[in-house]
């Protein structure tokens, strides 16, 4: 009689063919999970060498030189540090002419013989279209400068190629790229149209629109992060958040994290993507500062270095 241990063994050749299978299954899936890891550390990379250029180009926050106030009524603009608007008295003239604010409305006159241009064209006299929006940029040698509205204050940009912060950058310094800090959290929608107040670095506080708030567990602790929209046409949520980090290894006044929109759902937090705000790079940035629903009591060790450490 064939003993039953016997009759169930597998055949030495079968059972050699099925290990080679289970081994380049198993190496096929190890490879499969390295590509997929190397392809997300290339994207992150090439979205980080993104934002390294993005702040070095004329229109980067680095060369961001001045931002000044405008009152009711005139206001001269030239080099000179007697104007309500002084440029660098390096790159323009003692005087290019005045800026009239009254009643919510920027009018340029320049100075007669003056090398001022407006979009490109040769500067006259004008209503001057604010930021945010379609804005009209006055140009002179390598300075650039603009008007901009804050809520019910009117100030002036400025611009220069040539500024110290650019020619001196060092480059962005990041935490290493970590797959785990890309989360996948729970989208809670606002049951009724939202805002939340957010103020900004001069004090001045908004309300944006909130169209829900992000769920996720960290370190065993649960988190929630609320998402405004940067924008009329934002296509992404945008979060200001600060976490244990902040004021240590990232910047003081909180980091900056956008992300697609919710699907079924659900909405994917990169952190790998998070980044410092343009205040990081110059004073004369209006940030907006974490609003106290998003200080998380927890270290995200992922995303921009502070960038004076």
């Amino acid at each position: 009689m064939m003993r039953a241990d016997r009759a169930s063994r597998v055949p030495a050749p079968l059972m050699t063919m099925l290990l080679v299978l289970v081994v380049a299954a198993s190496i096929g899936a190890a490879v499969r999970a390295t590509q997929a890891g190397t392809a997300y550390t290339h994207a992150i990379e090439q979205w980080r060498a993104a934002r390294d250029a993005e702040l070095r180009t004329d229109e980067g926050w680095l060369t961001l030189v001045g931002l000044f106030w405008l009152t009711e009524g005139r206001n001269t603009i030239g080099g000179a540090a007697t104007n309500a608007v002084p440029l660098p008295a390096t790159s323009a003239p003692s005087r290019l002419g005045v800026l009239e604010l009254h009643a919510g409305v920027v009018r340029l006159t320049p100075d007669p013989g003056t090398a001022l241009r407006t979009n490109g064209k040769p500067a006259s006299a004008q209503v001057l279209r604010p930021q945010p929006g379609d804005y009209d940029a006055l140009t002179i040698g390598s300075l650039t400068f603009f008007v901009i509205k804050r809520g019910d204050r009117f100030g002036v940009r400025v611009r220069d190629r040539e500024s110290p912060a650019r020619r001196e950058f060092g480059g962005l310094r990041w935490f290493p790229i970590r797959e785990d800090s890309r989360i996948r959290a729970r989208f809670v929608a606002h049951a009724t149209p939202t805002t939340i107040p957010i103020a900004n670095v001069l004090g001045n506080v908004d309300l944006w629109p909130s169209p829900g708030y992000a769920v996720f567990t960290l370190d065993g602790r649960e988190c929630r992060l609320q998402a405004v929209l940067d924008g009329a046409d934002a296509k992404e949520l945008f979060f200001v958040f600060r976490d244990l980090t902040t004021g240590q290894e990232t910047y003081p006044g909180g980091r900056f994290l956008y992300a697609d929109m919710p699907v079924n759902g659900d909405v994917v937090l990169d952190f790998n993507k998070a980044h410092s705000p343009p205040c990081a790079f110059t004073p004369f940035a209006t940030c907006p500062v974490p609003p106290k629903a998003n200080h998380l009591g927890v270290r995200i060790e992922a995303g921009e270095l502070n960038p004076h450490r």
